[in-house]
């Protein structure tokens, strides 16, 4: 397990920051000396992470899509440090952003917060895989400049068909791949009830020498460089049938949204799951404040609640609110070409399905769409 560091939200530390600048100006403590502290500290974790870097030996950029303290991330990054051949380095989710599609964190402010993973070096970051990627290899996080190569696993379950769409562990090796390094995507086909923590592990063993083969293409120039692969592995990883080049399919789960009764989300929770809560938090004390505390009146029905609150203006306003879970659900697909990505999973290889980023339309779409307008027009 990694070990985290303790953090706080921004807002509540720029409140203490401000405090203690005063108090250090009562003591007269200069504040650029203060600065200078941070500025030593700051310049002695970058000399701590560049000696770590082995500039002889290639880097490998490791994220995923549940989190940083997810078996699937972990098993691997040990796995690949222990070959003792790489650098590497590891920048995930604090917490699990799986169906954050490509999705980037704007306009917002990330935390990002170093995190103990043994031989390599980590951080834990608030924001999405694909922000995770992108921050790495921006240059602003890390002794390297470019890796060799970026992988994004082991993510607990699959994303197969139209699921590439909203994965987000796909994304991240496509953000790679948009970013001109390549990249792989693993995921187990974690199945509820039946898959064990142990699986992970074996995954990692089976996807272990499509690593090697890769980091060795990378080096000789002859890796394909016009797609990414995500590669996806049996929910009996042990067991495989090996591994077959596959197809996208038009496989999707459904979406399911179920009402949550209000009496079962305590107000806080609006907040729990949202950036910058520290931001928000201050803004909401700052309100209430000035408007006065808001008063919350039930309702008969239980997945309804009325919120009732008086705004600066002096101004009774009144809102329904209310809540829904995201849940999905496996749907049938009844198409049998032994070359699509979630047929082979179910006769027990592991998919390897080629992703691309060209902005080319097949011929018959474009035709389509090129009749249709000059119809409509």
């Amino acid at each position: 397990m990694t070990t985290r560091n303790n953090f706080l939200p921004p807002g509540l530390v720029s409140n203490l920051q401000d405090v203690l600048n005063k108090k250090n100006k009562n003591n007269n403590v200069p504040v650029e000396d203060v600065d200078n502290d941070k500025k030593i500290e700051d310049e002695s974790t970058s000399t701590n992470d560049v000696e770590e870097y082995d500039p002889s030996k290639p880097v490998i950029f490791v994220t995923n899509s549940d989190g940083i303290d997810s078996p699937g991330l972990l098993f691997l990054v040990e796995a690949i440090v222990n070959e003792g051949l790489f650098n590497v380095s590891v920048c995930a989710p604090q917490l699990d952003k799986s169906y954050s599609g490509h999705s980037y964190t704007h306009q917002e402010t990330i935390e990002v917060t170093t995190a103990e993973i043994k031989g390599a070096s980590a951080y834990q970051i608030s924001g999405t895989p694909v922000d995770c990627v992108s921050l790495a290899l921006s240059g602003a996080l890390f002794a390297w400049s470019k890796p060799s190569l970026v992988i994004v696993g082991v993510n607990k379950g699959t994303s197969c068909g139209h699921d590439m769409l909203t994965s987000s562990a796909v994304a991240g090796a496509r953000q790679a791949l948009i970013s001109g390094i390549p990249s792989l995507s693993f995921s187990l086909d974690w199945k509820k009830g039946e898959s064990e923590e142990s699986h992970f592990k074996d995954a990692v063993s089976v996807c272990m020498p499509v690593i090697k083969a890769a980091i060795r293409d990378v080096e000789k120039g002859v890796f394909p460089k016009s797609s990414s692969l995500h590669i996806t592995v049996p929910a009996s990883p042990a067991e495989n049938k090996g591994f077959k080049l596959t197809k996208q399919s038009l496989w999707r789960s459904k979406p399911i949204w179920q009402a949550i009764a209000a009496n079962r989300m305590p107000p806080a929770a609006r907040f729990a799951n949202q950036h910058g809560m520290g931001l928000q938090l201050a803004q909401l004390g700052r309100d209430a404040s000035a408007a006065g505390a808001a008063r919350r009146l039930g309702s008969q029905k239980k997945s309804l609640e009325v919120v009732e609150s008086v705004g600066v203006s002096g101004k009774v306003e009144k809102k329904t609110v209310r809540y829904f879970r995201l849940e999905f659900q496996d749907s049938n697909e009844e198409d049998t070409d032994e070359n699509l990505d979630f047929r082979a999973l179910q006769d027990g290889f592991v998919s390897v399905t080629p992703i691309s980023v060209s902005t080319l339309t097949e011929p018959d779409i474009e035709n389509a769409a090129s009749e249709w307008i000059s119809g409509a027009l």
